[in-house]
């Protein structure tokens, strides 16, 4: 089941081609129902059947959710909250350039916490 969401995050990312800090590596790998994006080891982004999630600064977050751009993550209906992700409205995911400025920030955030 999680092939098909592993096939399209590889084919996104190699669309969005996001730009890293120097030595960040990106990797995508299965994650339980779907499949993660990972930076230096650190998921970054995850595509699963809750939709596309960013893990991103606080700030940013707030203003997805403001915007109703995004909303919290939670893997399932009566799963806990995922604190630090944002899963993109279907509109904000459809926008390349939106995804391609908060894919980076997430990258970003992800390798200032190691």
């Amino acid at each position: 089941m999680a092939q098909p969401y592993l096939d399209e995050l590889s084919e996104l990312l190699r669309e969005w081609k996001p730009t890293k800090p120097r030595g960040v590596g990106l990797e995508c790998k299965h994650f339980f129902s779907g499949a993660a994006l990972y930076a230096n080891g650190a998921i970054a982004a995850s595509l699963t059947p809750a939709g596309l999630a960013l893990k991103l600064p606080e700030a940013t977050r707030r203003e997805l959710f403001r915007t109703r751009k995004g909303r919290r993550l939670r893997y399932t209906a009566r799963g806990p909250v995922k604190r630090d992700y944002a899963v993109l409205s279907r509109s904000a995911a459809s926008d390349a350039r939106e995804v391609r400025r908060l894919l980076e920030s997430s990258i970003r955030f992800v390798c200032s916490q190691e």
